[in-house]
């Protein structure tokens, strides 16, 4: 089961219907993917709880004019098909709206962020 995956489909189906937050569970990975969207203004905050012996992230969704900030979100690399890209075949998603994320070996990163470091890696998602 691709875990990046099914937090990226909570987060677009909790917009979809209008939930003001997204609980989903805890992973290092997931946490720094949703610091980058809060960082680039598609959720407005992001946190940790602990749960019955689980810790999970809390998502607090943003939304514009009644609409939600995030108006697409694509998994670009899956567990049976990885796409690894280097920092000068990275190329602006959806004419520079939108912004790509990767898993490289400094962490992970915006696709702004791998070409000032001149870093490529795994292309996790686009968000626009």
């Amino acid at each position: 089961m691709d875990n990046i995956a099914n937090m990226l489909v909570q987060i677009k189906n909790a917009q979809a219907i209008g939930k003001k937050t997204a609980v989903i569970p805890f992973s290092k990975t997931k946490f720094a993917i949703a610091k980058i969207l809060e960082k680039t203004n598609f959720i407005a905050a992001v946190g940790t709880e602990d749960r019955k012996e689980k810790k999970v992230l809390v998502v607090d969704l943003k939304y514009q004019n009644q609409k939600p900030a995030i108006s697409g979100i694509k998994r670009m690399s899956k567990p049976g098909c990885r796409i690894y890209v280097s920092y000068q075949d990275l190329k602006p998603v959806k004419q520079g709206r939108g912004l790509a994320i990767l898993s490289s070996s400094k962490g992970i990163l915006t696709d702004k962020e791998a070409k000032e470091q001149k870093a490529g890696g795994e292309l996790l998602c686009q968000v626009w």
